[in-house]
């Protein structure tokens, strides 16, 4: 079997960006309110909540249709740091009630992203030209 690792990244791209794109358009019915909140308690103003649309909406977008892709993925990668530091901090070093790692979603989304960052996103992207694709 011949590899093909242009397919294979539009494969993660799709997947990544698809799957994390669920979880914006989701915050857009309401979530944004528990995001200010949260932020508030700690002392950070609520506005930043607004954030999460771009790690959560555009990012995944321009991840997948190809389309500077490293700044997509770069985007959602730090999206998943703050994430993990504002909510998930206490879960870094424990695993879930089954044995998996307690934040492997989150470690999931951000990994594929860091590895889109470091590859591009290949021939089958909208853009390939530029250096951020």
């Amino acid at each position: 079997m011949r590899k093909n690792n242009d397919f294979g990244l539009l494969i993660l791209r799709i997947a990544v960006g698809l799957l994390m794109l669920l979880h914006g358009i989701g915050k857009l019915g309401g979530g944004l309110e528990f995001i200010s909140g949260m932020l508030e308690g700690k002392g950070i103003p609520g506005f930043i909540a607004y954030g999460v649309l771009i790690g959560e909406i555009l990012a995944p977008i321009l991840i997948i249709i190809g389309f500077r892709t490293r700044i997509g993925a770069l985007l959602l990668a730090v999206n998943c740091l703050v994430a993990v530091l504002l909510v998930h901090s206490a879960d870094i070093a424990k695993l879930s009630d089954t044995g998996g790692w307690a934040i492997e979603l989150v470690g999931l989304y951000f990994f594929g992203a860091l590895a889109l960052f470091f590859t591009g996103g290949g021939s089958l992207a909208a853009s390939k030209s530029n250096k951020w694709d």
